[in-house]
C-alpha cells in the first residue's frame, strides 16, 4: 500500500499544489552565459624593484541578465583583493574588460604564459 504526502499530512488546510517541492515552471528561459569570453590573466614581475603583482579580468552573468566585470588583483602569492562592477548587457561589460586590459598592458603587465 502506498502514501502520498497529502495522506500523511496532518495539517488538511494547506495546499500542496504550491508546495516548494514542486517543480516550477518559468515563463523565463533565457539562459545566463556569456558569448565566448576567456579570462584574463596578467602578471607584472620587476625582481629589481621587488614587484611582482597579478591582474585578473573576468565577466560574469548576474541572476538579473546584467553582466558584472570581476577584477582581482595584488601580490603574487597572496589572494589580493577583488572588484565588481555591473553593466546593463555585455557590449558594455566587454568594452570595459577590453579598456582595463589595455590599461594594464601599457603599464607593463603581461599575459601569463606570454
Amino acid at each position: 500500500m502506498s502514501f502520498s504526502i497529502q495522506d500523511q499530512n496532518p495539517f488538511t488546510g494547506i495546499d500542496f499544489t504550491m508546495s516548494l517541492d514542486r517543480r516550477a515552471e518559468f515563463a523565463d528561459d533565457r539562459i545566463m552565459e556569456l558569448t565566448a569570453t576567456t579570462p584574463v590573466h596578467l602578471i607584472h614581475v620587476d625582481p629589481d624593484v621587488n614587484m611582482a603583482r597579478f591582474y585578473g579580468i573576468e565577466l560574469q552573468p548576474t541572476l538579473f541578465g546584467e553582466v558584472s566585470v570581476l577584477r582581482t588583483w595584488g601580490r603574487i602569492g597572496t589572494n589580493g583583493q577583488a572588484m565588481m562592477v555591473t553593466y546593463d548587457d555585455e557590449a558594455q561589460a566587454s568594452e570595459a574588460r577590453q579598456n582595463l586590459e589595455k590599461q594594464k598592458l601599457r603599464r607593463g603587465y603581461v599575459p601569463v604564459g606570454g
